[in-house]
């Protein structure tokens, strides 16, 4: 539904009303492991039997199998991830557990807590400030550029939830200072028909310019929120950006996979000599251009259009080298199912480029899919450096930034796995 912004800050956000149905799911003997282990999620077949009044899309109680209650949830009979939790029973220090109601207010403090916490990990001028389950509000994503919010509903009960929500971090951000001045929605992932939810895209708020500008790391970028991948730009890798100046200082640099040039343009911001950025999109290489010229690196920054899978060899076979390589694909794989042809592709990329790295210069390399995870990911490297007959030595291992918070025992919440190697030829 689209509201104003002044409709979101006037909207009621702390009522005690309970939003839940009184209804209860009970769950099997042994079952629900991973949501006992911290994570989020309860499978259809580990649900015995659901008791009571509900919809999809409801919040529901959710017991053990010898009725212990375990917390309060949504549930969607169409989804395979049948209940997604939005809050557990509480311990009180005489050890005895609270049942918690989910309210506006509830909601309203648990953005709070999710801003609170950005305010104290990382530069909150563009950021993502709700992360989903690892910020307990499951099926959400939320992204701050400037004064601009891009959201991502991917839940049945978070498109329930979802005014409220959006009302109460603009009232949160408001309270602080900041006055939004537009929401956009890109809901528009494939996993949405596994909720029995049709893609949605399109303002919720009074239309604005959905190219924004944001500053990071002191370089500016224009963002385009209706049009660019995800939700216009990869916040993720904010930190990781910054790292990258070290070594790119009077360097030749590649940044394959460059999508609108943030790591070429912070190699640039750190005075690297020159910088070729490809990508295989034309609007996101012409975005870069832009960027570039924004920043007045066009003299140092070349971006092309090309397919890095056959870029890579072609520069192998002309022998042109590089100080710092940088690999940073989109995810090769988002299900269990493909993550062999995934772990090919990775090893390709990796082979390709340590090949093009001068002896003792860098390669920075990333993944972005959590079905590939870390050990996989570094065996993946290894027999790609194997292969390229190369010496790798680890300058640096780092993950998303910490606006994207990793739940433990929630496995979806890491994915982004980042390298920066110092690679010699074998001797």
């Amino acid at each position: 539904m689209m509201m104003t912004i002044a409709q979101y800050l006037a909207y009621p956000v702390h009522g005690d009303g309970d939003l839940g149905a009184d209804a209860a799911a009970h769950i099997r003997k042994g079952e629900a492991r991973t949501l006992k282990a911290g994570g989020s999620w309860i499978y259809d077949n580990e649900i015995d039997s659901v008791t009571g009044s509900f919809e999809d899309g409801d919040i529901i109680s959710v017991l053990d199998h010898d009725g212990f209650f375990l917390g309060l949830g949504f549930i969607n009979r169409a989804s395979k991830i049948r209940i997604r939790m939005l809050s557990r029973g509480g311990r009180q220090s005489d050890g005895s557990f609270s049942v918690t109601k989910i309210t506006p207010q509830f909601l309203y403090d648990r953005v709070r807590a999710a801003w609170e916490y950005r305010k104290h990990v990382i530069d909150t001028s563009s950021c993502r400030v709700i992360f989903g389950e690892a910020d307990h509000l499951p099926g959400l994503t939320v992204d701050k550029y400037e004064d601009v919010l891009v959201v991502e509903s991917l839940a049945l009960g978070t498109e329930r939830l979802k005014d409220v929500i959006l009302a109460s971090l603009v009232q949160v951000l408001d309270e602080d200072g900041i006055r939004i001045r537009g929401i956009y929605e890109r809901s528009d992932a494939p996993v949405r028909e596994k909720e029995g939810l049709s893609p949605l895209t399109g303002f919720l708020s009074e239309p604005f310019d959905a190219n924004v500008l944001i500053t990071e790391n002191g370089v500016r970028f224009l963002v385009d929120v209706a049009n660019g991948q995800k939700t216009g730009f990869f916040l993720d890798q904010k930190e990781n950006r910054r790292a990258i100046r070290r070594i790119c200082q009077g360097a030749k640099v590649l940044d394959c996979f460059t999508h609108t040039g943030s790591f070429a343009l912070n190699a640039a911001a750190a005075g690297a000599a020159e910088v070729l950025a490809v990508d295989a999109s034309e609007l996101a290489v012409q975005r870069a251009r832009e960027n570039a010229e924004l920043n007045g690196f066009s003299d140092r920054v070349r971006a092309i259009c090309a397919d890095v899978f056959s870029f890579l060899p072609a520069q192998e076979r002309e022998g042109v080298l590089y100080d710092v390589v940088i690999l940073d694909p989109p995810a090769f794989t988002k299900s269990r199912e493909t993550i062999k042809s995934a772990a090919r592709g990775y090893r390709e990329i990796n082979r390709r480029g340590m090949a093009l790295v001068r002896d003792g210069g860098f390669l920075v390399t990333a993944s972005c899919s959590h079905f590939m995870d870390e050990e996989h990911f570094r065996k993946v490297i290894d027999a790609a450096a194997h292969d390229a007959h190369r010496r790798l030595t680890q300058v640096e291992f780092r993950t998303q930034a910490p606006d994207h918070p990793i739940l433990w025992g929630s496995g979806t919440s890491y994915y982004l796995k980042f390298f920066i190697f110092r690679v010699d030829v074998e001797k």
